[in-house]
């Protein structure tokens, strides 16, 4: 299952950085893609709530797009 979110508050490689660390300690092994200028971060496989707090943890506002 592929889930994406809108982080529109992820802005720069510190944001990038922090938010792809917070998902590989939250679900390790799970590939995570970040489309940094669109704000935008998809992950395959997962679990969509888990991968959901681990953002937020991180300090950044996740919403979800889509719920294939």
């Amino acid at each position: 299952m592929t889930t994406t979110f809108q982080v529109s508050d992820m802005t720069c490689g510190h944001c990038e950085k922090a938010v792809k660390a917070a998902l590989a300690e939250a679900l390790p092994g799970i590939p995570v893609a970040v489309d940094l200028a669109g704000h935008r971060v998809t992950l395959e496989g997962g679990d969509a709530a888990t991968a959901e707090e681990a953002i937020r943890e991180a300090g950044y506002t996740p919403e979800r797009l889509g719920l294939a």
